[in-house]
């Protein structure tokens, strides 16, 4: 119940991964509890409607989430030594593919979403940092306590998500490890057209749903 409850956290968030503009924060738990309040609203006695429209849950996500994160850094985190050796093309077709399947993957995580249950914590960081760490404790059905710590990335804009990490397990380096694993054994252009492959399903399976 609790392993399954955290892949559902680890989703929220790492569906999540997209570079766009947002409005300058004031701080680092500023950027969390606007979006948590916001996705509370949104999903507010829709959450019925939403799990039968996948449509509308992504649009949800796009508009609410989406432009909190910083899609390009987190890619290039995930992607570890493996950036460097990409060119432009590879760049962009893994940001793209990785962000939808993880879309298709996960949306549905985002359902899951109490803001009752969330506790942000007193935020601890050094000013002038440019990455930073918000802590938040999550509360499961059973009343045990979880740790969840997002990264942030000062830009120019504000703010920006780029890792989340739930009882001391990161999403960055649990996705850099086991996509290092896969290119090793076969090669960065199979492993994007993996995952375009399971964006592309998902997208049919959305379009194949609302024609029935």
């Amino acid at each position: 119940m609790v392993r399954n409850f955290l892949a559902r956290l680890l989703g929220i968030v790492a569906l999540t991964l997209a570079a766009a503009a947002t409005p300058a924060e004031p701080s680092p738990n500023t950027l969390v509890t606007s979006a948590m309040d916001e996705l509370a609203i949104a999903l507010d006695g829709r959450k019925e409607e939403l799990a039968d429209d996948r449509d509308a849950l992504y649009a949800v996500i796009d508009e609410i989430l989406l432009p909190r994160f910083d899609r390009k850094y987190a890619a290039q985190l995930v992607l570890g030594r493996h950036w460097r050796s990409a060119d432009a093309a590879q760049r962009e077709r893994f940001i793209d593919a990785f962000y939808g399947a993880m879309l298709g993957k996960y949306a549905d995580g985002v359902l899951e979403f109490e803001e009752d249950r969330v506790e942000v914590l007193p935020f601890r960081g050094e000013p002038g940092k440019k990455r930073t760490i918000v802590r938040t404790i999550v509360r499961l059905n059973d009343g045990q306590k979880v740790p969840v710590n997002y990264g942030l990335v000062l830009r120019e804009s504000g703010w920006m998500l780029f890792d989340v990490t739930i009882e001391g397990v990161s999403y960055i380096r649990n996705f850099r490890a086991e996509l290092d694993s896969e290119i090793r054994s076969s090669s960065l252009d199979a492993v994007i057209t993996r995952f375009e492959s399971e964006a592309g399903g998902a997208a049919a399976g959305t379009e194949s749903a609302s024609s029935e």
